[in-house]
């Protein structure tokens, strides 16, 4: 058997041009003690933290491949929550930059995030319409709250109450008692708008007030309730207290279902009535609406980039606007009486919503804002950070002691990457610069640091080259002009009117003296470099000019030198590539057989194959001695967008806009690897001149380096991770397990079945059936302890503490039967030693949920549950006779300490007290001394 070829991996190194992606949130982060310095922002899977007033990354929150969807930093700032494009939700510990904690329970995107006000749940919605609470403290799902039916838009705690308000794009605000699980209030006053969806909620006014931003430019406001149960009579029958609130209800949009005796609940807890709206500016929807800690500052946004701020009073300014009010109204009505003076009744003068929360300013971004987040300071200065959609991260503040509101920009995050798309990319002949351009600016990074050393503005480049030595770049641009810029000093050295429509394509010659450019107009151009005498200095500089010109019949699409220069391929819009002899512009070959357009190729270092790639998904392989075709590939699942041949191979890269790079042998027709990890289209690729680095750019505005590594690659290994990765994926796919005997309602099981709660159970099983073997062979029991140096009970005890906490309950879920009297036997043993009682209370309370028909059928299972009973009861009394001893002790400690403190503290004054008594004497002594 023959050796099999073996080829090189390559890696992706690192991620660079990306200042913000568009899909989640932008938070304020706290970071080395300082609040409103740092902010956390999405960066295609990572989590990027940017100093504001450095406009530097200070660290990178490394994610796995999924895009990053939705924020949440946690109350006390030592943690960030971060959802993800698949359904999962990582914790990200902020000191140490770490994922300690993964969740895994939605099955799309996760949309809302938000901690409770101790920090301690967490509340997730996605795109699966599911809400799910988690337990942040022991890593695990809680509850999975269902009904809504379209995306969840926004999740909210209530904090006094145990409380939970969701809203979504299916119309509905609901309120959910997390007490019992179940939703008790449904606001249904947006079905009577036109476009209905709830895209954002606010609580203000000390959680009194709800705000609700839906399609148009109102934001309705709607008036909490509470209904405190010792406030009313407890000798009042009950039919008597539920009419009460139900009054209150009548001309709300909830009345319609008022006349139902199951609506009276709901009221016990609170009342929700329309009180009003609040008018926008714009026109559009709603994108975001939030406020600050305090919930003194409200601001929301729509699709344009005017984000606009209102002040909310609080309850001393209400009443004192009222006392104002009615001094007011007292003094009309007595100038319109003279005679008899009338009291104007408290009740007649009320405040209005529009009084309530006042207009402060409208703050213009520079583009379309896509999120932002927003904090008081102690001083009274508001700091706003706008995360805009062109890429750019921008801070303001506010300051409200003036007279007038004054805004002012303090920072502007920009030169991390490119305002839009990079449409080309260049690397230098040495390898280490490399050059990128947009619609607005071209960058030159540095290929070890990835900083960005220059901007230069531009046109809207299509195609670009280094210039021979590096010290200029020529762009080709949308309008048909190409410019000349020198990188050292970032000037524009010249412009040329080329072509009448767009630059596709442009080569560099094999001899280095001139290039070529393609474009809309249906000429190919043939350009020579040389030098001018500058006007403004005595020196000369470089320019182009044009040589010769190539009429053809079709748009030129793409143009390529052959290495020995011999022979150029066009390729053109009616789906073929035609071969010119370089010096006559003779015609050589016609390469016919796209269904749709080449949009990129490229000719091998031999010159000995041509490789095109089309818009109908394919690669074919051509000979260029004859034109001849070696084989057709289905290279991608969408266009190819670009090609090009590691220098001094037959292997290849392609480009696809079905976000995937893939390297191919030209001579063999195989498939090598797929690089992934852009999330969006693939525009283009550039291989480095020693074939060692590829970059590549996509629509996520994100560049990503690829670095070979001298790791072999052996395709067959390939093939079978595939298949497994696949395999997996199917497994996460299938249907979820279900609790026998349990119906679907409004709550469920927090977590989902994936292929790590499959490999959970699998474990528990093989280490039961470990148990099993080991018991029966009672020979050789005790050698094989002193091998393994465990007891086999505690070897299961040890697997079962080894699965995740947050996975348990599906990991169990997906055990069958047979194995359960083992582990309720193994149960009764361990909490007879005393170990580990919370975790086993735990998973021996949901295998009697799960399996409980099971267990109470099964005779032999009678006494083991007898023995767990008796056994459970007293070692949890024991547990908790030991918390609440603890709890005591820490007590008591505490009102040690703080009456220490006290002490010290009065005895540090009276210190001081009497050392400037003791001076003062001293100084009047000195004095009468003097006199």
């Amino acid at each position: 058997m023959g050796l099999t070829k073996q080829y090189l991996r390559y890696s992706g190194s690192s991620l660079f041009g990306v200042v913000a992606s568009q899909k989640g949130n932008i938070v304020y982060v706290t970071l080395r003690g300082e609040k409103g310095r740092y902010v956390a922002v999405p960066a295609c899977e990572h989590v990027f933290i940017w100093d504001l007033r450095k406009g530097e990354k200070v660290l990178v929150l490394q994610g796995l491949k999924q895009e990053v969807t939705a924020l949440c930093p946690s109350p006390d700032g030592l943690h960030l929550a971060v959802g993800y494009e698949d359904g999962s939700i990582r914790i990200f510990s902020l000191l140490s930059g770490e994922g300690d904690v993964t969740f895994n329970g939605h099955k799309a995107a996760v949309t809302a995030l938000k901690y409770d006000a101790l920090g301690g749940k967490l509340a997730s919605g996605s795109k699966d319409t599911d809400v799910i609470v988690w337990d942040v403290i022991s890593e695990s799902g809680l509850y999975r709250l269902k009904g809504h039916k379209d995306a969840v838009t926004q999740v909210l705690f209530l904090k006094d109450k145990n409380i939970l308000v969701s809203s979504a794009k299916d119309t509905l605000v609901k309120w959910w008692d997390l007490d019992t699980q179940h939703c008790f209030k449904t606001l249904v006053g947006h079905r009577a708008e036109a476009t209905p969806k709830v895209w954002a909620l606010a609580l203000v006014s000390e959680e009194t007030l709800l705000l609700t931003g839906s399609a148009d430019s109102e934001l309705r406001a709607w008036d909490i309730s509470y209904l405190q149960e010792q406030d009313q009579d407890p000798n009042e029958p009950e039919c008597k207290r539920s009419k009460g609130p139900a009054r209150g209800m009548e001309g709300s949009p909830e009345a319609d279902k008022g006349e139902d005796g199951d609506e009276t609940q709901e009221e016990r807890i609170l009342t929700c009535t329309k009180v009003g709206s609040i008018m926008r500016e714009g026109r559009d929807r709603v994108v975001s609406l939030a406020t600050d800690r305090t919930g003194r500052i409200l601001a929301c946004h729509g699709t344009d980039s005017v984000l606009e701020v209102f002040y909310v009073l609080s309850k001393e300014e209400i009443h004192r606007k009222m006392e104002k009010k009615m001094k007011k109204a007292r003094k009309k009505a007595r100038q319109r009486s003279k005679e008899e003076e009338e009291e104007v009744p408290d009740g007649s003068v009320e405040c209005s919503l529009q009084e309530k929360i006042q207009r402060l300013i409208n703050i213009k971004a520079s583009a379309k804002i896509k999120s932002f987040d927003l904090m008081l300071s102690l001083r009274g200065e508001l700091k706003i950070t706008a995360m805009l959609h062109n890429n750019i991260i921008e801070t303001y503040t506010l300051n409200q002691s003036a007279q007038a509101t004054q805004v002012a920009q303090v920072s502007k995050i920009t030169i991390g990457g490119h305002r839009s798309d990079v449409r080309t990319l260049a690397f230098s002949s040495d390898n280490i610069a490399i050059l990128s351009a947009a619609a607005e600016s071209v960058k030159i990074w540095n290929r070890s640091t990835l900083q960005c050393i220059r901007t230069i503005s531009c046109d809207y480049a299509l195609c670009s080259l280094f210039v021979p030595g590096d010290r200029q770049a020529v762009i080709g641009t949308k309008t048909g002009k190409l410019q000349l810029f020198d990188l050292a000093s970032g000037t524009l050295l010249e412009s040329v009117d080329a072509h009448d429509g767009a630059v596709w394509s442009m080569c560099l010659s094999s001899d280095q003296r001139g290039f070529v450019t393609g474009g809309a107009d249906k000429c190919v151009k043939f350009w020579e470099f040389e030098l001018v005498k500058d006007e403004n200095s005595s020196q000369k500089r470089l320019s182009v000019k044009q040589t010769r010109v190539l009429q053809l019949d079709e748009d030129v699409l793409c143009v390529r030198y052959s290495p020995n220069q011999k022979l150029l391929a066009v390729s053109l819009l009616d789906c073929t590539v035609k071969i010119f002899y370089t010096d006559t512009l003779k015609f050589f070959l016609s390469l016919y057989g796209h269904k749709l357009p080449v949009l990129c190729m490229d000719i091998s270092h031999d010159g000995a194959l041509i490789a095109t790639g089309s818009a109908d998904r394919n690669v074919k392989i051509w000979g260029l001695d004859f034109g001849d075709c070696h084989r057709s590939l289905f290279a991608h699942d969408d266009s190819v967008m670009y090609l090009q041949f590691v220098p001094r191979s037959h292997f290849f890269f392609t480009a696809g806009k079905d976000h995937k790079i893939k390297q191919w042998d030209a001579d063999k027709f195989e498939h090598i690897q797929t690089l992934e990890g852009h999330h969006q289209e693939v525009w283009c690729l550039a291989l480095s001149p020693n074939g060692d680095y590829v970059v590549s750019s996509s629509h996520d505005k994100s560049l990503r380096l690829w670095e070979k590594t001298r790791e072999p690659l052996v395709l067959e290994e390939e093939k079978e991770m595939q298949r497994e990765a696949e395999y997996e994926e199917s497994i996460a796919k299938e249907g979820q397990p279900v609790v026998a005997g349990e119906t679907q309602g409004e709550a469920g099981l927090a977590g989902k079945k994936t292929i790590e709660t499959v490999k959970a159970a699998e474990r528990i099983m093989e280490a039961i059936e470990l148990y099993r073997e080991e018991t029966a062979k009672l020979k050789e029991h005790t050698a094989i302890c002193r091998a393994a140096g465990k007891e086999p009970s505690a070897y299961v005890l040890d697997v079962l503490k080894k699965v995740r906490s947050s996975e348990l309950e599906e990991s169990l879920l997906v055990l069958p039967f047979s194995y359960v009297p083992d582990l309720l036997k193994l149960f009764n043993q361990y909490l007879q030693q005393g170990s580990d009682v919370e975790l086993l209370c735990r998973a021996l309370l949901f295998l009697l949920r799960i399996h409980f028909g099971q267990i109470t059928s099964n005779q032999l299972l009678v006494e083991v549950m007898e023995n767990l009973k008796r056994t459970t009861i007293s070692k949890v009394s024991q547990v908790r006779d030991v918390l609440g001893f603890n709890t005591a002790g820490l007590q008591f400690l505490k009102r040690e300490i703080e009456a220490k403190d006290d002490v010290a503290f009065f005895a540090d004054a009276t210190d001081r007290f009497e050392e400037k008594k003791r001076k003062r004497k001293k100084k009047q002594r000195m004095i009468l001394a003097v006199v």
